[in-house]
């Protein structure tokens, strides 16, 4: 549905093809009557196929369409979006300080929703002891198991070791979610409001 869809009175047709609130066939109907029809049921009359002859429309919660399909658009782009890989450089004889400051960042991107690829600078001598870059891969991956995983072991790359961890499924999730949460406000769309149900007691209008 475009977004400068009619609504209501500022549909043109004399008649439409009039569609019910569940996606039922009223038939062609005279505009006035449609309308009367979305009035008599507190909805809008929504012209969803203005090129046919005549025109279909459909009774509906536009705001609320307006308010789902904000969301909609937003998680088809969110779905496209590439996935981020970070990066982490570690030496092989890094201090334990320099070690926990960078696991704290390798574990921030994880939460976010990263995926982090590590790696381990070897110089000189390092070298010919590889075994210290496997090690230190292994006891990151270790430490880091409630927020991701190893998706690519350790594999020495010219003078580096490099090993990409990802985020758990649920980690990635939550991150999503909250996203979501700080997007809200950029919808443009105000969410819909219920309506009250009446109360027991409620006296019946005429």
């Amino acid at each position: 549905m475009s977004a400068d869809v009619r609504v209501n009175e500022q549909i043109r047709a004399r008649e439409v093809r009039l569609v019910g609130p569940q996606g039922e066939q009223v038939g062609i109907v005279p505009l006035e009557q449609a309308l009367q029809l979305a009035s008599d049921v507190d909805l809008d009359l929504v012209e969803v196929a203005p090129m046919a002859r005549p025109p279909v429309c459909k009774l509906m919660d536009y705001g609320k369409f307006k308010y789902e399909a904000a969301l909609k658009a937003r998680e088809a782009r969110r779905n496209q979006q590439q996935t981020v890989i970070k990066e982490m450089k570690l030496r092989p004889k890094i201090d334990i300080h320099d070690y926990e400051t960078k696991k704290g960042h390798v574990v921030r991107f994880l939460k976010a929703g990263d995926k982090v690829k590590v790696t381990i600078m070897f110089r000189g001598r390092e070298q010919s002891r590889p075994e210290l870059g496997f090690r230190l891969l292994r006891k990151l991956a270790e430490e880091i198991t409630d927020q991701g995983f190893v998706e690519s072991a350790p594999k020495q790359d010219g003078r580096n070791m490099i090993m990409v961890i990802a985020p758990h499924r649920a980690v990635k999730a939550a991150a999503i979610k909250s996203g979501s949460e700080d997007e809200t406000d950029e919808l443009g769309v105000d969410a819909p409001v219920e309506a009250e149900a009446p109360t027991a007691d409620a006296t019946p209008t005429e």
